[in-house]
This record gives structure tokens, C-alpha cells and sequence, in this order.
């Protein structure tokens, strides 16, 4: 009896070490994604974006407007292209306040923080909230749907502080 509950309960402890590594190594993977993203403002690069995304993208921006994948990168592709025959600049960061995820899929909720010509007399900053779904295809993890809004301007600083780190997985390990 005592050999039963003794296997009964390494199995339940090896059974949660590995739900949660599993969710580890998704958000690993997740943030390889959300680097990509962030590589694509830095550097306005366009053909990153369209790495990252499915071509089954619905993208909703602001709550009144949903576009389909080839409108949103070619909205990038021009915009990166004013942005840097502009000389302007942009720097995204991330924090979450949601992380779920599978093998195969994964919700991203949080609040980014989008910073136009930093260091520069014309800085600005600006906050939105944003809810991404990933979808993995072929074995590597796409964005399937993103929308965002700035919520009527409600989101600032300190909602964007009140998130957490792209890297603070603790807070999102499954118990």
C-alpha cells in the first residue's frame, strides 16, 4: 500500500514538473517570436513581420477595423518605408498580465509600449492593449490573430508597468 501511494505520488510530481516545463519552453519559444517582432520595429523590417504571422492572420485594430494578413504586412511595408525614408524610428517592448498556452496554440494578453524617434526632440510614447493568439504550423509558432486598442487612451504608463516582464514566466506556470 505505502509502495502504491509512494508511485502514485512521484507520478502526480512528474506529471506537474512536466505540465510546467512544457509551458516553459513554449514561452522560450513564444519570446523567440515576440524578439522577431521587436527586431522588426527596430530595424523596419517588414519581411519579419510576414515571418511571424500566419497567412490566416485576422488582425483587429482599435475595435473598428479587422484586416486579413496580406493588408496588414503591406500596411507595414509602407509604413517601415516612410518611417525610414523619414529618418523616424520605433522601439516596441511588451508585459503581459495573461500567458496560456498548449503544444499547439497559445493567448498572449498585456500592454505594449511603443516608442517613436527615442532619444530625439520628437519622442513620443504610446500604450495600447493587446491580445495576440499563436497558432503553431509546420512546428514553429505564428501569430493567427492580434487585435489591440489604446482603450479610449485609458492605457499609460503605469498599466504598462502593472504587467509583467516578457521574461517573468514564474508568474504564468501552471500550478
Amino acid at each position: 500500500m505505502k509502495k502504491t501511494s509512494l508511485l502514485l505520488v512521484i507520478f502526480l510530481l512528474v506529471s506537474v514538473s512536466a505540465v510546467n516545463a512544457q509551458s516553459i519552453d513554449n514561452l522560450k519559444e513564444i519570446n523567440l517570436v515576440w524578439g522577431k517582432f521587436y527586431k522588426a520595429f527596430e530595424t523596419l523590417d517588414y519581411k519579419l513581420m510576414a515571418e511571424i504571422h500566419s497567412k490566416e492572420l485576422v488582425r483587429i485594430s482599435g475595435g473598428n477595423r479587422i484586416i486579413d494578413y496580406e493588408t496588414y504586412i503591406n500596411n507595414y511595408k509602407s509604413g517601415f518605408k516612410r518611417d525610414a525614408n523619414n529618418g523616424d524610428t520605433s522601439t516596441i517592448s511588451l508585459r503581459f498580465f495573461e500567458r496560456i498556452n498548449n503544444e499547439s496554440q497559445a493567448s498572449e494578453r498585456g500592454v505594449y509600449k511603443l516608442i517613436r524617434n527615442k532619444n530625439k526632440p520628437n519622442e513620443q510614447a504610446y500604450y495600447g492593449q493587446f491580445h495576440v493568439i499563436f497558432a503553431k504550423e509546420n512546428g514553429v509558432w505564428k501569430i493567427t490573430m492580434d487585435y489591440d486598442s489604446n482603450e479610449s487612451n485609458t492605457i499609460d504608463e503605469k498599466a504598462y508597468q502593472k504587467a509583467h516582464a516578457i521574461d517573468d514566466f514564474e508568474k504564468f506556470l501552471k500550478e
